[in-house]
């Protein structure tokens, strides 16, 4: 049971990494500096950053140990996320590119109402 748990998690590691990539590329084709840089070509960990503003910067790190999503203005963080949560603000992201909102305009990533993109 173990030995599968563990493949499936490498694959959803895999999976992620690459979906990370798509989502640069497009943050990219939106005007967004994004950037997204894997280890080796096993897929097995990503560093993806995206700057939504001036200082206003999104760090998601992807890998066997864990997933953690940061996000920081003027060098200082501001919120920093694991696991479940970390996902759902990327997909509150991946929203913000879908549905074409400019940076400025974004409502807030964040359902607290910690000072996030509503407070670009």
């Amino acid at each position: 049971m173990f030995t599968r748990l563990a493949q499936q998690h490498r694959q959803f590691v895999s999976n992620l990494v690459m979906t990370l990539q798509a989502l640069a590329i497009a943050l990219e084709n939106q005007g967004y500096l994004a950037s997204c840089y894997t280890c080796g070509g096993e897929m097995n960990s990503a560093s993806f950053m995206v700057s939504l503003k001036d200082e206003h910067l999104i760090r998601f790190l992807v890998s066997d140990y864990g997933i953690t999503w940061t996000e920081m203005r003027d060098d200082r963080e501001l919120m920093k996320l694991e696991g479940a949560e970390a996902i759902n603000q990327l997909q509150d992201l991946a929203d913000l590119i879908k549905y074409q909102a400019q940076p400025s305009a974004a409502q807030s990533l964040n359902s607290d109402n910690a000072p996030t993109l509503q407070n670009v």
